[in-house]
């Protein structure tokens, strides 16, 4: 008996392979429904990553030149008012609105700071949410994916002891391919959701310091228009 139950078992495949095509329909979309979810988040990683490096590089760029001793106005007509970097364009916000503010005499219009202020601000508003698109996914699949498996795990063992059941044998070889799969299905749902927390923290930290950095540009940018207004 212990020869054919080792016979049986070495002619099972335990690859991850066998084990997925040999998993019930359930399981088996489960673990699908993990890997998309695991693939979804590596991109979402790859892409934020470059995309942070990127805005760093460029909020770096420009604040070399927004202290370079160039004045403003100069610095507004190169950049535009409409251009590419997240920095440029909240200091675009503002000196639109600060131009706009400008009565035909030369005189500014009464509440110029706040409105500056509040434009600064929306444009912060918005380049924090590109930043931070695509984070709560992180967030969803770690939160999430461990239970998405468990269910797995569950149901495949569930099904295990059900062909127990009909087969009424405790064999070694009847009941180790399906606690096999269902335990492959937690697996998966770790490995997609250990991934996501960590980065998901490690992003939204970056995202943090990326958008704090520009509202400190903001409040240095105002505090100089300030001096003007005074003046």
């Amino acid at each position: 008996m212990e020869a054919e139950t080792l016979a049986l078992a070495q002619e099972i495949d335990f690859s991850m392979w066998g084990l997925f095509a040999r998993a019930t329909l359930t399981v088996k979309l489960v673990m699908m429904m993990l890997v998309v979810a695991s693939i979804w988040s590596w991109a979402i990683i790859i892409q934020k990553h470059i995309s942070f490096r990127l805005a760093r590089g460029a909020a770096d760029e420009f604040d070399e030149a927004f202290w370079s001793g160039e004045p403003l106005d100069g610095l507004f007509e190169q950049i535009g008012p409409q251009p590419e970097g997240a920095a440029q364009r909240i200091f675009a916000s503002g000196m639109t609105e600060w131009r706009r503010s400008h009565r035909s005499d030369g005189g500014l219009i009464a509440g110029a700071q706040a409105r500056i202020d509040r434009s600064m601000d929306v444009a912060i508003a918005k380049e924090a949410e590109v930043l931070q698109k695509g984070l709560p996914v992180l967030a969803t699949v770690g939160s999430t994916a461990p239970f998405v498996g468990l269910f797995g795990t569950v149901w495949g063992i569930m099904t295990s002891f059900i062909e127990i059941a009909e087969q009424q044998s405790s064999n070694l070889a009847v009941v180790a391919p399906g606690i096999a799969e269902a335990l492959m299905a937690t697996g998966m749902g770790l490995l997609a959701a250990v991934p996501a927390v960590i980065f998901y923290n490690k992003l939204s930290a970056d995202s943090d310091r990326i958008i704090g950095g520009y509202e400190a540009f903001a409040d240095e940018f105002a505090t100089i228009l300030s001096r003007q207004l005074d003046s």
